[in-house]
């Protein structure tokens, strides 16, 4: 069985954050999904995350991930270090296992990455293996010692090595396999005789090396994808690196963006192809895009789900569900619980929450559609207001197919407008208005003469000498 084990216990003091540090959010997921999605891409059948600074919070973020969580003590009293963290997990892998070690703060690194190195490491029996990259500037990083024979000696962290060990270039990721029952010998002659007092992992590989065990290396094609995290600048050189992946991948299965660069898209967001994403545009969460849409300006969308063929200028939706050929915006907002069917048009500054619009319903602009079920082809004119809120609750509104709402009207919810129903322009309205019905609720209109020029509004128009 491959188990992997993803080290996830660090505060991350250099985030200068109250999170700890795993929980820190690239492309809309934590660090530490990344890393656990990749480990059961690479065939991992069992996942153990080892907690400690802050314990509560990753669990609870962890809590529908299957994964197992083993806590590492906080204490004065403990030596800490990788090697320590891993003592934590000796429960979740047999002898015979093969355990893949992660960093959760590594989110670059793919699954086919680590399949072709669990692959190594079997192919050729190793008790241990290390992941290993070539780097120009290797300073920060463990460096790889190797024995005549290639095979690894040893890992010396840069803080412990020697000036010749510091000109090494090839350097540590921080990802290793195990045999189970090689590991578990081993973490049994861990000492704290370094700079850091702590029990290094990495001393692992000495200890199996100089037992006489085969420990081997396996170099990375990519050294972007070792990149660990442990400041907001390497947070977010990394997010660049992650939604380029992102985006190059929809643009691979169709998806047209105009400006890749100035486009975030979050990595579980589904998009269809001969879609054309626009500058500007956010696309978060569990988001759906449709094939043949069309996303301008600065519209962002959020866990919603978008038909085919929808035209969306400048709009926030949230929450919601567009169906096909709608055309929303510019400054449109879909409130959570929104539905909108097909060949829907909502335009300038037009709010809907928590209600659906039927086939054909047109809003052109300035209107709030709040709490409300509205039919096929009914028309709200500009300044209509479903009003829905007494100060305590929530009243719902109905509207039937084909009604006509006409400008600047007021529906006082509980209300029902039926099928043909038509109400006047600024009506204000509090009663059911039946099939095919004409309300009007005004007051009556009076006009009074001379009024401009008792308010002295109006200026004498003879000629001044």
């Amino acid at each position: 069985m491959i188990v992997s084990i993803v080290l996830a216990a660090g505060e991350g003091t250099r985030m200068k954050s109250d999170l700890p540090k795993v929980l820190h959010r690239i492309a809309g997921k934590p660090l530490v999904d990344y890393v656990i999605r990749s480990a059961k891409e690479a065939g991992a059948e069992e996942t153990v995350v080892v907690v400690g600074h802050k314990a509560d919070l990753v669990n609870e973020a962890l809590k529908d991930k299957g994964v197992l969580i083993r806590q590492q003590p906080m204490s004065a009293d403990v030596p800490y270090g990788t090697g320590f963290a891993v003592m934590q997990a000796l429960d979740c892998f047999k002898d015979d296992d093969v355990v893949v070690v992660l960093t959760g703060d590594t989110p670059l690194i793919k699954g086919e990455t680590l399949k072709g190195f669990i692959d190594f490491h079997k192919t050729n029996h190793y008790e241990a293996c290390v992941l290993t990259a070539n780097l120009k500037n290797p300073k920060g990083y463990g460096r790889i010692v190797r024995e005549e024979n290639s095979s690894i000696g040893k890992i010396v962290e840069e803080k412990d090595a020697s000036i010749k060990e510091q000109a090494i270039h090839e350097v540590n990721s921080g990802i290793f396999t195990f045999q189970g029952g090689a590991l578990r010998h081993a973490l049994k002659y861990l000492e704290t005789d370094n700079a850091q007092g702590e029990l290094y992992l990495t001393d692992v590989i000495k200890i199996l090396n100089e037992g006489g065990h085969k420990v081997g290396g396996y170099t990375l094609k990519d050294a972007h994808e070792m990149l660990g995290i442990n400041s907001r600048i390497q947070l977010a050189h990394v997010e660049g690196l992650i939604r380029k992946r992102i985006n190059e991948r929809h643009m691979l299965n169709g998806v047209s963006f105009l400006d890749p660069g100035s486009t975030i898209v979050e990595d579980d967001v589904e998009i269809g192809q001969d879609t054309i994403i626009y500058p500007g545009v956010v696309l978060a969460g569990k988001t759906k895009i449709g094939s043949h849409c069309v996303l301008y300006g600065s519209t962002r969308i959020v866990d919603s789900t978008i038909g085919d063929h929808v035209i969306l200028d400048n709009v926030l939706i949230e929450e919601s569900i567009v169906h096909n050929y709608v055309k929303l915006g510019p400054y449109a907002h879909l409130r959570p619980k929104s539905e909108i069917k097909d060949h829907v048009k909502i335009g300038n500054f037009v709010e809907v929450k928590n209600a659906s619009l039927g086939e054909g319903t047109k809003a052109g602009h300035l209107a709030y559609i709040g709490d409300a079920s509205v039919g096929d082809d009914v028309n709200i004119g500009c300044g209509t207001i479903f009003v829905n809120y007494n100060g305590l609750e929530k009243f719902h509104t109905n509207v039937g197919d084909h009604a006509f709402i006409g400008s600047n009207s007021n529906l006082v919810a509980p209300v029902d407008v039926e099928d043909y129903g038509y109400i006047a322009a600024g009506s204000t309205i509090t009663k059911t208005v039946e099939e095919g019905q004409l309300a009007i609720e005004r007051g009556k209109q009076k006009n009074i003469d001379h009024w401009a020029e008792r308010m002295g509004m109006k200026k004498d128009e003879g000629v001044q000498k």
